[in-house]
């Protein structure tokens, strides 16, 4: 539903029924999503009602049956011992749904779609001047799905094996936005079957169909930033890293960078902080190790974000100089790669 827009219809949700089945529809001109629920027809008809406060309503009921009744510009909405009656709008004034004249890209198991799209979303631009960075570039090779995203200070992509797939190789940018919203909607579904069209991209899922428009353009070309060489290898507890880069961030501004240094002398990571007249945070954890010394700073919410997305027990850092960028990866099958860029560190 569009929460910006000054045709109050946008916001409504579009209940229709058609045969046995009660169909939900929302639109914000960009992104349109219909659902069908089974339902007990006893009079067929269309209407447009609010839609926060309707979802509201059904949401502070009981588990129970709901009964819909319209009469005239009114819907009673009721549940056992409540009822509500909610003015509502002309359904001829609600957009069509759209029609899209699509061909089936690729049908992908929901949880391996859904975890992928977690581990990337954290590095989407949120700068609409250059749109082509607001996406994920989602990419289906053969059996191989990746998905990358930038936002110029970091990198990640996600890949994953398929052992079903269904439909043809596909190159596609999706907004961030939408799928971090799909993934929300997937928990409890089996597979989403993507279907492409000339601007417009189609997700299926259970008895939900999500169309949402296609961003134009080349993603960059991100291989060529990906580092082919490093002075230093660190193998390190993904929990006990992450732990401690929040416990120490604790002590910074939102921009104010942490230290890593890596001594191979002594196989250890020093995680530090400092905010001038604040406070200082210093927290040392045991690491493998290959390569003599390396201290570099980060930002330290984007260090959160890449660990978070690490499904493994360990992680694998890797970089060149303190100038250059750091890079962690998964350890194990489940392939995550996190490029970020370094921060300037005060002597």
């Amino acid at each position: 539903m569009s929460s910006r827009s000054t045709l109050p219809i946008l916001s409504g949700i579009h209940l229709e029924t058609e045969g046995g089945s009660l169909v939900l529809r929302t639109t914000d001109l960009e992104i349109s999503i219909q659902h069908t629920v089974s339902a007990l027809v006893e009079r067929e008809g269309a209407t447009v009602v609010p839609g926060k406060l309707f979802s509201d309503i059904i949401k502070s009921f009981p588990e129970a049956a709901v009964t819909l009744n319209q009469k005239d510009d009114n819907l009673t909405v009721s549940c056992l011992d409540s009822i509500f009656t909610i003015h509502t709008l002309n359904p001829i004034d609600f957009p069509l749904f759209p029609q899209v004249d699509t061909k089936v890209a690729g049908t992908i198991p929901a949880d391996v779609f859904s975890s992928m799209i977690r581990k990337v979303v954290k590095a989407v631009s949120k700068d609409e001047s250059r749109a082509i960075l607001t996406g994920v570039l989602v990419k289906l090779d053969g059996s191989t799905l990746q998905m990358v995203a930038t936002d110029s200070y970091r990198l990640a992509i996600a890949k994953n094996r398929l052992e079903k797939v269904g439909g043809e190789s596909f190159d596609l940018i999706v907004p961030g936005e939408v799928l971090d919203e799909i993934r929300r909607l997937i928990s409890a579904i089996d597979e989403v079957t993507i279907s492409d069209s000339e601007n417009q991209i189609v997700f299926t899922f259970g008895e939900t169909t999500f169309i949402t428009r296609k961003i134009e353009g080349s993603y960059p070309n991100y291989e060529a930033i990906i580092p082919t060489e490093n002075s230093i290898s660190v193998v390190v507890e993904t929990a006990q890293l992450l732990e401690a880069v929040k416990r120490v961030s604790i002590t910074t501004q939102p921009h104010t960078p942490i230290r890593l240094t890596f001594s191979g002398d002594i196989q250890s990571i020093d995680v530090t902080s400092k905010n001038q007249d604040v406070a200082s945070a210093h927290e040392k954890l045991a690491a493998q190790i290959d390569g003599e010394f390396l201290e570099i700073g980060f930002n330290h919410q984007y260090i959160i974000d890449g660990l978070v997305s690490i499904d493994t027990n360990e992680v694998l850092f890797e970089a060149q100089t303190s100038a250059k960028p750091g890079i962690f990866k998964s350890i194990g099958d489940d392939y995550f790669y996190y490029l970020t860029m370094p921060v300037r560190l005060d002597s």
